[in-house]
């Protein structure tokens, strides 16, 4: 199964490539994969209808976290039905699109990827892991809809569906949870075979039955019942093969499967058939009357699945072993005649361009093929006799009627049954009529419309649904197959049979065609009497009536928050920060530890670290300008380090004093566009609310640390961390193992935080495009690169500086551009020369502390940051083209290779047969090195290594290439209006000779980029 999902996540993935070389007929290359895959799955029935397969890969052993896939017959029929219906839907939109639409590998791509994620739902035996591909089909689902991204109907529809499907997942997930802990395992077929204990004995059935009623929300809200049931008309702004798939076959199936899946275990829980029953008659008749009423044969289609999705939830999760049966097969039946009636209305629509009823008109004389197969999909939807749809309804109304081949009471005997019983059969009659409704709207010749012109459809067009609408038709007259896929799930002694005589469930069917065929004689007068009547409540009002009270509740708050005054902002974060730890130590009274120093008494040096560090505090609350208040902030940051330092702690020591280092470049880099005076001091009440806040928070903050320390009842995880490392992580430097191993899930998570600031940060300060680099240097003018002030204005410079630009002028590049790029006045010599002694040690440092660190003090996030403080002073050295020689790449490339790097490292043992992120030790013999230890994980240390170095690349191009241009456009512009302006006053002409600047002579890429500016 494994390999199944890896195929095509990674066809997906190469999706955009295949469709660039070969345009809409990569559909079909991206349906052999599907079609392979069910290959595959029909070559396992043996293994799944036996003692079934299993495949499990344990990543958090811990936590009994597994990648679990069980595949039994209910995960091989529904497995049958994704990939099956997936190839044929992929297929067709070969035909469906053209070349020339745009984003066609994206979206195929995220079709396939769909694809691959329903199948890996309904195999999974995990509970986490179904809620992993639970979500990911949400979020695919999320861009198909919205695939017409132009379309403000699409937008707004994939936004709704992706909130309501989440909403009901989140709360799934507690469900998934409650269910586990109470269970003591998350492995799905491990708890229905307990469930009898489970959901029956104290003290778990508590737990199960509101467990159960959790992800039974979860299942309503992804199978569009009511209420979630309005999101499913809107998703008809997808693309008919979306609605052919997700709509109708797939997604909205998955919480069918859900229910259908947990039903044998959790139908007697208390909550359970009440909403299951009671929710899906709900939906089974709001659904099949509104598509009474709708003029768009896709609409009618949508709310008819709506109205069919509330029949199944119901009938599968009934719970007995012929309710099973009868629900499995009405899902087989779904799937060939709904997904079948999609892609019809999908080729009416594009050869016609309309699907409004009262514009088609005669279609049926011109697409006689086309009509034949939606002629038999609707048949089976109408449950005639002779199609697979009749087989299921009859084998549903069987069930509901003997209630169960257990020998049970009939349901008619129930106190409900009897509604349950009529609500189907009003419901299948509905059906009946909207089924009719369709063929007539977008087939029949209407009296008074002309004929709507058809374009010819060719045969591999229409070759997917014809496919699906004989397999309905094969269905209802030989059923055995399915019967014989679908027995051993449900465990009945009834089967599917195309006739069992003359008996109730027949009498009901006959009821429900007379009644069907009567609504639709009566069409008009139904209309009629619908557009009359008050309407139903309207869920998607209501829905978007509280969306805009959130809204409007947000824009107060935020009004009233979000003032533009940092005092506020700050006031409010400390003084929660203070009153809620208070209360808590008020409340519990903690004791205090009998003895807590915060300096080493046999460190005196600690004591006068300490004093430096409240001297730098004091001055930096004292400082009248900006650039002291942060150097005597830093100041504080290298005493903390120089603390580290003492109490025995190098690594900590050595990586906050690079971070200290980098963050006070950042700081002085930005504050170059800020005052350099901090002239807006808060005074009077304000100043001593201030300083109430900031003695509250610092003694709330010293006394919760000490009651941290004394509150401790066990001893720390971390005194097992020194052994754990050598014997298992095959390093002796404890804090660089954790980072990377023993605890390198916090690491993976974090680096994956810092790329994505990273890359909101670059993207609020370049606004476009932030890989924009500068030309190359050899085409700068010598000298130019920070010349601001015009030649007319400073004619000295020619005498006084001949020497400096003598020195700057050279015939080739050097190592250093800095040394014929920058203007004389803005060069440094001594830093030149110290940036060229120091910047490949430091490079060279770099790259010894990542490949020590798993040993000796260093490590990936030390080495990036030394190699990053190396780029900051070539930076420094010699601006913004200095910096694009040192490193002509986008920054945002190598943080994404270096999060992908992790991600490889944490994953390659899994398919090795280890567990993610466990490390292997390996030892060798090389040349000039001798024996050497290499530890796995430090290919991991390399991916946190290069997001450092991009990260640094991102703040120094932001910060200061950005910021330089900047400044040097705005002090050119000063410069030019100095010039006009002494022009003036002596009299000169207006227009004429434009002072020379430092973009005068820039590079060509340079120059445009100035008149974008412009």
């Amino acid at each position: 199964m494994v390999p199944v999902l890896a195929l095509h996540f990674a066809v997906a993935a190469g999706a955009p490539w295949i469709f660039r070389r070969w345009g809409r007929s990569a559909f079909f290359l991206l349906a052999a994969v599907p079609a392979l895959s069910l290959v595959w799955l029909a070559a396992q029935h043996g293994a799944a209808y036996g003692a079934g397969l299993d495949e499990t890969f344990s990543y958090v052993p811990g936590l009994s976290l597994d990648l679990a896939f069980r595949l039994d017959p209910l995960a091989w029929v529904m497995g049958l039905l994704v990939l099956g219906v997936g190839a044929l839907v992929l297929a067709y939109c070969a035909r469906y699109f053209k070349d020339d639409d745009e984003g066609l590998g994206g979206f195929g791509g995220q079709l396939l990827a769909f694809a691959g994620a329903m199948f890996g739902l309904v195999a999974a035996d995990d509970l986490i892991a179904l809620f992993v591909f639970w979500e990911l089909t949400s979020v695919l689902s999320f861009l198909l809809i919205g695939f017409a991204r132009a379309r403000l109907a699409a937008r707004r529809a994939a936004v709704q569906a992706l909130v309501v499907t989440t909403a009901g997942g989140l709360a799934m997930l507690v469900g998934l949870i409650v269910i586990g802990n109470a269970a003591g395992t998350y492995r799905i077929s491990a708890i229905l075979a307990r469930a009898g204990e489970l959901t029956t004995a104290a003290p778990t059935s508590g737990a199960m039955a509101v467990g159960a009623l959790l992800v039974l929300v979860g299942a309503l809200s992804k199978s569009a019942l009511v209420p979630f049931h309005f999101w499913l008309p809107a998703a008809m702004a997808a693309p008919a093969p979306v609605s052919a798939y997700l709509h109708a076959a797939a997604m909205v199936k998955a919480g069918v499967y859900l229910v259908a899946r947990l039903a044998p275990g959790f139908a007697d829980t208390p909550y359970w058939r009440p909403v299951v029953l009671g929710f899906g008659l709900a939906t089974l008749l709001v659904g099949g009357y509104r598509a009474l009423r709708q003029t768009d044969i896709k609409l009618l289609l949508a709310f008819g699945t709506v109205s069919q999705l509330g029949f199944m939830i119901a009938v599968v999760g009934f719970g007995t072993p012929d309710a099973a049966l009868a629900g499995l097969a009405l899902v087989v039946a779904h799937a060939l005649f709904k997904a079948t009636l999609f892609l019809v209305v999908g080729i009416v629509d594009h050869q016609t361009g309309t699907r409004d009823v009262r514009r088609l008109s005669g279609v049926f004389p011109q697409a006689r093929g086309l009509g034949v197969v939606a002629v038999l999909a609707a048949a089976s939807m109408a449950g005639l006799p002779l199609f697979g749809g009749f087989v299921a309804k009859e084998s549903v109304f069987g069930a509901f009627w003997a209630g169960g081949a257990a020998g049970g009471e009939a349901v008619l005997g129930e106190p409900w049954g009897a509604v349950v019983l009529v609500g189907f059969v009003l419901g299948s009659i509905l059906t009946v009529a909207y089924s009719a409704r369709f063929v007539w709207g977008a087939f029949a010749r209407k009296p008074g419309l002309p004929d709507t012109p058809f374009k010819p459809v060719t045969p591999v067009f229409v070759a997917a649904p014809a496919i699906l609408g004989v397999l309905g038709l094969v269905y209802g007259v030989w059923p055995a197959p399915v019967d014989a896929w679908a027995a051993p799930h449900a465990g009945s002694s009834e089967h599917l049979a195309a006739w069992h005589g003359l008996d109730l469930p027949l009498a009901l069917s006959v009821a429900a065609w007379l009644g069907g065929a009567l609504l639709f004689w009566l069409r008009d007068a139904v209309y009629r009497v619908q557009v009359g009547v008050s309407r139903l409540p309207d869920a998607e009002r209501l829905y978007r009536a509280t969306i805009g009270a959130v809204d409007d509740a947000a824009i107060w708050v935020t009004g009233r928050t979000q003032r533009g005054s940092l005092f506020f902002y700050l006031a409010v974060i400390l003084s929660v920060a203070t009153v809620l730890p208070l209360v808590v130590m008020l409340v519990t009274r903690p004791a205090i530890p009998g003895a807590t120093f915060f300096v080493d008494p046999n460190s005196p040096l600690q004591a006068v670290v300490w004093v430096g560090i409240a001297i730098g505090a004091l001055a930096a609350v004292r400082a009248n300008k900006r650039f002291l208040a942060v150097l005597m902030v830093s100041v504080t940051g290298y005493g903390i380090a120089l603390i580290f330092a003492l109490q025995g702690a190098p690594d900590l020591a050595m990586t906050q004093l690079l971070v200290e280092t980098i963050v006070l470049v950042a700081f002085v880099l930005g504050m170059r566009r800020l005052p350099a005076q901090l002239r807006d001091r808060t005074g009077g009440a304000y100043r001593v609310a201030r300083i109430i806040i900031a003695v509250m928070f610092g003694t709330v903050v010293v006394f919760a640390g000490m009651f941290a320390m004394g509150a401790r009842k066990s001893a720390p995880v971390s005194l097992g961390f020194p052994e754990i490392a050598y014997s298992q992580g095959g390093g002796t430097n404890v804090v660089n193992v954790t980072l990377v191993d023993i605890r390198a899930w916090d690491t993976l998570g974090e680096i994956s935080v810092l790329v994505l600031a990273a890359t909101g940060i670059a993207s609020l300060i370049f606004i476009s495009h932030r890989g924009r680099g500068l030309g190359p240097a050899h085409e700068v003018e010598t000298g130019s690169v920070g010349r601001v002030r015009a030649v007319e204005h400073t004619p000295r410079s020619a005498a006084e500086l001949s020497v400096a630009r003598t020195f700057a002028t050279v015939e080739r590049d050097p190592w250093l551009v800095a040394g014929r790029t920058l203007a004389p006045e803005r060069r440094s010599i001594i830093f030149e020369v110290i940036t060229r002694l120091i910047f490949h040690s430091m490079v060279l440092f770099s790259l010894y502390l990542l490949l020590a660190g798993h040993s000796a003090p260093g490590g990936g996030f030390a080495g990036g940051l030394v190699a990053g403080i190396a780029l900051t002073i070539r930076y420094l050295a010699g601006g913004r083209f200095e910096l694009r020689e040192a490193a002509p790449f986008n920054p945002g490339i190598l943080l994404g290779v270096g999060l992908a790097t992790a991600a490889l490292a944490a994953g390659v043992p899994l398919l090795l047969g280890g567990q993610v992120l466990q490390s292997a030790i390996l030892t060798m013999w090389l040349p000039v090195f001798g024996d050497v230890k290499f530890v796995t994980s430090t290919l991991f240390d390399v991916g946190v290594y290069m997001i450092v170095v991009g990260l640094v690349i991102d703040v120094l191009r932001s910060l200061g290439s950005r910021i330089d241009e900047q400044i040097e456009d705005r002090m050119r512009a000063d410069a030019t209006r100095e010039l006009r302006g002494r022009r003036e006053r002596e009299g000169g002409p207006r227009e004429g000779a434009e002072p020379q600047a430092a973009g005068r002579g820039v590079a060509r890429a340079d120059s445009s980029r100035e008149s974008e500016r412009a």
